[in-house]
């Protein structure tokens, strides 16, 4: 149905209006009618279609009735093809008729300039402005949707700039370009129009900190003119013979608790009245736009850059994780101590991600509140050209170990009781429900559940002395089932493992022999001891609590689930942190996984823990590389993922093709 205006006629004096391309306007015959008319009829110039409405009929004119009962049921539509040469170039006439009388008694004259007005972006998500379009209000998911997409302009394409491009009220560089959306405003009609007409680019109040607007008005650089956002609500387009002002749009702001991501951008005429009152609207044009979402990406994506921290003591360590990106083909940066400040847990600091539009994508990282020494690094040495970055910020005061990103992770996609999650879901370690404890900030559990396409999964991490989710899931490709396994950290496993070995005969096999500054201690000795028996049978409680989770939110069966060998000890503050090395704590870079060196009991030269690991990933087309991290990592409650981060290829999924 086309957009409808009501307009009023006069017998006294003809009347003038616009009448906008592909709208309808509907005639007011009644209210001009003189006292003592019963009927009417309607005729137009030949740029002018007329319709009557008439018992739900509808008819067009010339028909074989020549005349109407003047009545409130009877309505008049008027239309027009084509955009007008001349201001006032066709006219309507009603004449009215006393009853039964041949000759009028009154006319009623409209004037009538048609012009094109329309307000397009990309509702195909085809990558090019789509022309006149309709529903262009509405915006909605899958595959058959309809809506234009808008990305974050949170890069940097000019190095030296002091800030991000979307801080910039000046177009710095055509490049910039690039990463925001054309908007198209089409105008066709007599010039001679806008001298009692004004046409206003505007968004609302609410939308004024959430996206900015460029002008083109010519090819210079400087001709690009900031017209929207940032204080500027409104914009009137001067018409200057030109037929189309191009337009491009940037966000300025993520979806969050007080954004839904959706923007919309009204293109509205307005007709000049008297000089004491403002302008009339008569019509209006929208185009939504919906932010894009900042996705992470899973381990079963493709890496293409890890990060690694060198510090003063880890040189061995920053070694091995450079055979290892080598061998899985990707490049590596090492973050040097003069940057890193001595702080190297690099995946505590930061989660990469990207935002996607259809005409173009790229990463981004999300800095952690958490300041320590990488503070800086996110923001000075990664964002840049085609490099986004987003952060939230937090009172340190509020701040837990749970804030930092190794308590963030997201599975492989899934699909649930019949509902698919293409992009995963995000992993947030929490305290338990019935407790009281640390929490991650509120303002990034808001930003992430905000994002909509990885609806998040709230898991118990508090039971750990870090309290991070990596210390004991992570997941791995599989060319099988579901695509990926779940790895779960398992004291259970790791019983049985030793209660294997010990009843083979290797009960005095030690665990950390040759491994300086831990003493070493045999099987029979681990198995005898009830204290830490004990404990692990708590932290398996614990960690069966998530898996139980998982199992529900992720729709996995026990044979999407590997239990890992893995012990833990108890803190002075009663929380667990790693007896050995902690297997699951691993980077993932394609069929090569770098694993923590567990060091524990050597059985026929080799150590059974690593054998086990082995055993159980090795058929799935792995590779496994155990890499020392003991004294770097290890003994500082982390591992090689903590000390670790991976850029990783894109989903090929589209997310604007899914429904949250």
């Amino acid at each position: 149905m086309s957009e409808q205006r009501w307009v009023r006629l006069s017998a006294e004096e003809p009347t003038s209006t616009i009448y906008v391309l592909g709208t309808e306007i509907s005639l007011d015959v009644c209210g001009s009618a003189p006292a003592g008319a019963t009927g009417f009829d309607v005729w137009g110039t030949p740029g002018v279609n007329l319709y009557i409405v008439h018992n739900a009929e509808v008819l067009k004119i010339p028909s074989c009735v020549p005349r109407w009962p003047l009545n409130a049921r009877v309505e008049v539509i008027v239309t027009m093809d084509a955009p007008s040469t001349e201001v006032n170039e066709d006219k309507v006439r009603i004449s009215y008729y006393k009853e039964n009388g041949k000759t009028s008694m009154a006319k009623a004259i409209l004037h009538l300039t048609c012009v094109e007005i329309s307000l397009d972006a990309d509702i195909n998500r085809s990558g090019t402005v789509t022309r006149r379009a309709r529903n262009k209000k509405n915006w909605t998911w899958g595959p058959n949707g309809k809506g234009a997409i808008l990305l974050v302009n949170c890069d940097k394409d000019d190095r030296e700039a002091d800030n991000m491009d979307n801080k910039d009220l000046m177009l710095q560089s055509f490049v910039d370009l690039r990463d925001m959306s054309l908007m198209i405003l089409t105008t066709r009609g007599p010039d001679d129009i806008f001298d009692d007409h004004q046409l206003v680019l505007h968004v609302s109040a609410s939308d004024d900190n959430k996206v900015g607007v460029f002008h083109a008005q010519g090819k210079k650089l400087s001709k690009y003119k900031h017209v929207l956002g940032s204080g500027k609500l409104s914009y009137l387009v001067e018409r200057c013979g030109q037929a189309e002002d191009f337009f491009y749009v940037e966000g300025l702001a993520f979806p969050d608790t007080d954004f839904t991501g959706l923007v919309s951008f009204h293109a509205t005429l307005l007709e000049a009245t008297t000089q004491e009152l403002p302008e009339a609207p008569i019509f209006s044009d929208t185009v939504v736009f919906r932010v894009a979402p900042w996705i992470m990406t899973p381990n079963t994506l493709q890496p293409v850059t890890v990060y690694v921290c060198s510090v003063k003591d880890n040189a061995d360590f920053v070694t091995d994780v450079k055979k290892l990106t080598q061998k899985a083909g990707c490049k590596l940066v090492i973050c040097p101590e003069i940057e890193n400040k001595g702080d190297r847990w690099i995946q505590d600091e930061m989660e990469f991600g990207y935002v996607q539009a259809p005409h173009k994508s790229f990463p981004v990282v999300f800095d952690s509140p958490r300041d320590r020494g990488l503070k800086n690094f996110p923001f000075k040495k990664i964002l840049g050209p085609d490099f986004g970055y987003v952060t939230r910020e937090a009172a340190q005061e509020k701040l837990s170990s749970l804030d930092s990103f190794g308590n963030l992770e997201v599975s492989p996609p899934v699909t649930v009781r019949g509902k698919e999650y293409p992009l995963g879901r995000i992993l947030i370690g929490t305290y338990f429900p019935t407790a009281k404890g640390d929490q991650v900030v509120k303002d990034i559990q808001d930003f992430l559940y905000a994002q909509e396409v990885q609806s998040p999964i709230e898991l118990y991490s508090d039971w750990l002395f870090v309290g991070h989710v990596d210390e004991f899931l992570t997941f791995i490709p599989a060319g099988d089932r579901k695509g990926f396994r779940l790895l779960l950290a398992s004291p259970s496993a790791c019983f049985k493992l030793l209660k294997e070995k010990n009843q083979e005969g290797y009960g005095d096999a030690l665990m950390f022999d040759g491994q300086l500054g831990k003493k070493p201690i045999s099987i029979k000795k681990i198995l005898s001891d009830k204290s830490l028996k004990s404990c692990n049978e708590y932290f398996q409680k614990c960690i069966d609590w998530n898996r139980d989770v998982l199992k529900e939110e992720l729709d996995l069966t026990e044979e999407d689930i590997i239990d890992i060998p893995q012990l833990f000890e108890r803190s002075s503050s009663c929380k667990a942190h790693a007896y050995f090395p902690d297997l699951v704590n691993m980077i993932v870079l394609g069929k090569y996984l770098g694993i923590p060196k567990p060091f524990g009991p050597i059985i026929h030269e080799q150590c059974c823990l690593e054998a086990e690991v082995r055993r159980l990933l090795e058929p799935l087309g792995l590779s496994c590389t155990f890499i020392d991290d003991f004294k770097t990592y290890h003994a500082l409650y982390g591992e090689i993922h903590c000390g670790t981060n991976t850029r990783r290829k894109p989903f090929s999924f589209k997310w604007w093709n899914m429904t949250p």
